[in-house]
């Protein structure tokens, strides 16, 4: 549905869609707002005349390459994916400033990676659940300890699945319900134990990662075109109906 072209003498990058010929409707303010101007447009036309003459080539989409700073449903959000020529890959940078203007996109040499900032554990909800749970609930202090205890183990991890929510490896269970023996006693413990095997998979203990885009850029290389403009011009986006 969807073809992404570059212009190799510019660099540029286009996203050609189904979309490119719906045309546009205004209305003057100083006309009713029923009466509506009809302005005709195709952008992918205007992108060929823009480059004419240039060399063109169609890149490939990698799948499963999409990142994003925000959340995928916000409106306004900067996005990259990754894409090939069939000799060399590229990153896009997709994005724009404010609601009403289009998507942008921007050629990258180079690739990117996710480095984990931070990880953090969701101390208010623990205390929370702990308070509800647990009769006679644990003490503040019992539950500063406890809190203190599961930070500190986090921060000795090193690296972390691209998951917004988490949960604790095998390893690192044994070790929280280790050393939750200084901190409870007799049955106050096998009601924690309980509460920790309780809330691993699915609650208040999974663990919330954050994570950066690095981009890491390099220098342009030489390249041949793969797909002539001739080409791309007869090319039709098949529209699904």
């Amino acid at each position: 549905m969807s073809q992404l072209i570059r212009c190799r003498k510019c660099d540029e990058v286009f996203m050609r869609t189904p979309f490119d010929q719906y045309p546009l409707y205004s209305n003057d303010q100083d006309h009713p707002i029923e009466k509506f101007q009809f302005i005709e447009k195709d952008d992918f036309k205007d992108f060929l005349n823009l480059h004419q003459g240039h060399p063109l080539e169609r890149l490939d989409i990698i799948e499963d390459s999409f990142v994003s700073e925000k959340a995928y449903f916000e409106p306004v959000k900067t996005s990259f994916f990754k894409a090939t020529n069939g000799k060399e890959k590229f990153v896009v940078k997709k994005f724009r400033e404010r609601i009403d203007e289009p998507v942008k996109y921007q050629l990258i040499f180079g690739d990117y990676s996710l480095k984990c900032a931070t990880i953090e554990i969701q101390s208010e909800e623990i205390t929370k659940q702990l308070k509800r749970e647990i009769f006679p609930p644990p003490s503040q202090t019992q539950i500063d300890a406890f809190l203190k205890l599961y930070q500190h183990m986090v921060n000795e991890k090193s690296s972390h699945p691209l998951k917004v929510y988490y949960k604790l490896d095998d390893f690192h269970l044994m070790y929280l319900l280790r050393n939750c023996h200084n901190i409870f006693k007799g049955s106050d413990y096998s009601r924690m134990e309980e509460f920790i095997h309780r809330h691993r998979d699915d609650g208040v203990l999974l663990l919330k990662a954050s994570f950066k885009i690095q981009i890491t850029e390099r220098i342009k290389g030489e390249e041949k075109a793969l797909f002539p403009v001739s080409n791309l011009k007869e090319e039709k986006v098949a529209i699904k109906k």
